[in-house]
């Protein structure tokens, strides 16, 4: 197979809109592995909410999580890498976000933090809930035992418009990231999905020309960027297309299958 590393984007990408796994789509990923290839999520998502899927898949080996900030082996779930923040760097991001009603929540490797989860906003919860994560109310930074790696907004479209265009005017300590309509990340500046398949990659001995990509948000341009070969789903942002070698499927249509069986099975 020429493709040795296949990297895969979740939601938008891996799963359809209704967060569902296809038969489709699970069949390609047992085949691409039954034929040596080595399949990794790399996703925004927490550790915690990216095992199952691997467990759905039948997959063991690595999930590259919150955005690329931590890579994590699935086996023993041991962090292999991670990329540290200061949260005191976050403070006038937390003043913004406090002044405005707009959520926000800290993130360890395996641990989430919100401003006081006793006040928690109706759709904040049910968020939490779908993701099967629970909250702790954000302690003080000097209470932290284990290191930042992400900082996420989450408010309407609009008032993350506002943020990104006001925050991208401040100084870079960040990487800052759109990770979903309603979604802003902050994280380490050299912290990207692109950066940790890179790592990854190397660690495992597979050249670069051996990696495929496959993702649907600005959150995955570095990660298609880095590739051999790069695929964006046919419901990206033309900015993602843009980035792209090639372009397959939505995800509502299979398009992760569809790309698999054309570039890694044929």
């Amino acid at each position: 197979m020429k493709y040795k590393l296949i990297a895969l984007d979740v939601d938008g990408t891996l799963l359809n809109d209704d967060h569902f796994l296809s038969p489709e789509n699970k069949e390609a990923v047992a085949e691409v592995t039954r034929q040596g290839g080595r399949v990794v999520l790399c996703t925004g998502r927490n550790p915690k909410n990216a095992f199952p899927i691997m467990e759905e898949m039948g997959l063991t080996g690595h999930v590259l999580a919150d955005n690329g900030a931590v890579t994590v082996r699935v086996e023993d779930q041991k962090v292999i890498h991670q990329y540290e923040m200061d949260g005191r760097g976050l403070d006038p991001y937390i003043r913004y976000c406090r002044e405005r009603d707009i959520h926000f929540d800290v993130n360890t490797a395996f641990e989430l933090y919100v401003d006081n989860v006793e006040y928690l906003t109706q759709e904040a919860r049910f968020m939490y809930e779908h993701l099967e994560l629970v909250p702790a109310s954000l302690p003080a930074w000097e209470e932290f035992r284990e290191p930042i790696v992400k900082f996420t907004v989450f408010s309407t479209a609009d008032k993350m418009d506002e943020a990104q265009r006001e925050w991208n005017t401040w100084l870079q300590t960040f990487n800052i990231q759109r990770s979903g309509e309603f979604f802003v990340d902050l994280m380490h500046p050299e912290a990207s999905k692109g950066n940790a398949l890179k790592q990854l990659a190397k660690q495992l001995g597979i050249r670069q020309e051996e990696v495929l990509s496959i993702g649907n948000y600005y959150n995955d341009i570095s990660m298609l960027a880095f590739a051999g070969l790069g695929i964006a789903m046919d419901n990206s942002p033309l900015e993602v297309k843009a980035a792209a070698d090639v372009i397959t499927g939505t995800n509502n249509e299979n398009g992760v299958s569809e790309a698999l069986i054309k570039y890694c099975l044929s």
